[in-house]
């Protein structure tokens, strides 16, 4: 391939690329910097939900319509119930502490530096299995793509400072369907 066809395939190829997330998501605006500290939320609410704490790091409105990026700190053992995401894929890095996820019929154990994904439409639980005293907390990073109603989510449950009830019509409103309980800790 010579020098000009090259120039010719890669402008080709980056031209099928969105330029920002509004090309595909709709109206979105597109992602700008953003810069959250540590221990910060994106607007200054810790969100609880009884055994954790949630606080957004990157919102759908900041990303364009790309990603909602949270940071769950545990103080205690436990997770959500089994769920599954219609339209989102959920990434979970751990940057803190021991947790357990299963993903479809597979176990895993994850600690500080492992990430896994849980694709859209495959039933999920996990559960914090640390200690949650003093140094011993769990803190994970959960990447939610596209963001959908999960912000929405956060912001109804954190209301009522417990776990989400069990209630698919709750889920079910925010683009997910509960399949399960949470897992034994």
């Amino acid at each position: 391939m010579s020098h000009v066809e090259r120039r010719v395939f890669l402008g080709m190829a980056l031209s099928a690329i969105p330029l920002a997330a509004s090309d595909t998501l709709g109206t979105q605006e597109p992602a700008k910097r953003v810069y959250v500290a540590a221990g910060d939320d994106r607007f200054g609410v810790h969100k609880t939900l009884g055994i954790s704490t949630i606080d957004f790091k990157v919102t759908g409105a900041d990303s364009g319509g790309a990603m909602l990026v949270i940071e769950n700190t545990n103080r205690s053992k436990g997770g959500p119930a089994r769920h599954l995401h219609v339209a989102q894929d959920e990434l979970f890095y751990v940057a803190q502490g021991s947790y357990v996820i299963e993903i479809g019929s597979e176990r895993f154990t994850l600690s500080a530096g492992d990430a896994i994904l849980a694709p859209r439409r495959i039933p999920h639980a996990w559960a914090f299995v640390g200690e949650g005293a003093g140094h011993d907390v769990g803190r994970m990073v959960i990447t939610f793509t596209p963001p959908g109603q999960m912000e929405a989510f956060f912001r109804e449950v954190s209301k009522t400072d417990a776990m989400p009830i069990q209630d698919p019509q709750l889920w079910r409103a925010h683009g997910m369907e509960l399949v399960g309980p949470p897992l034994k800790v």
